[in-house]
């Protein structure tokens, strides 16, 4: 008897059908997937109404941003532009508390900086509502 020797052929993987597969699948959970955009900071959009809300007066501070771009607290002018300078008015006129509104008026030809400056002081010093003061543009006939 005569033993012949086989020829073994190594198995083979198709794996482009694999590739396509897999292909697709990150393809569709990345169309449905939803993306969210965190930022470090949450803000509230200001509303407009036709009727301006009345608030009183005594518990709001008002920082109001100059073309020149330096600083009034409650219409009192600032002798220097520096954030040390606006921080200590604010806190003088503030005290302790970080409970009422501050309201921060800005000319429409200060620089972006000037406004982010007293931003961030009035954010790095506790203040957690501050509205953003804006004139309603005449309509046009």
């Amino acid at each position: 008897m005569k033993l012949r020797a086989r020829r073994v052929e190594d198995p083979e993987i198709n794996l482009i059908s694999l590739i396509d597969v897999v292909l697709m699948l990150v393809i569709f959970f990345m169309l449905s997937s939803t993306f969210s955009d965190e930022g470090r900071m949450k803000i509230q959009l200001p509303t407009a109404s036709e009727r301006p809300q009345q608030a009183a007066s005594g518990d709001r501070i008002v920082v109001t941003v100059t073309e020149q771009g330096s600083y009034r607290v409650n219409e009192r002018e600032l002798v220097n532009s520096s954030r040390e300078t606006l921080r200590a008015a604010v806190l003088a006129v503030a005290g302790e508390s970080r409970n009422g509104r501050v309201v921060l008026r800005a000319d429409a030809r200060s620089t972006h900086q000037s406004v982010i400056t007293a931003m961030d002081v009035l954010g790095r010093m506790g203040f957690q509502q501050i509205d953003v003061a804006t004139i309603q543009q005449p309509a046009t006939p």
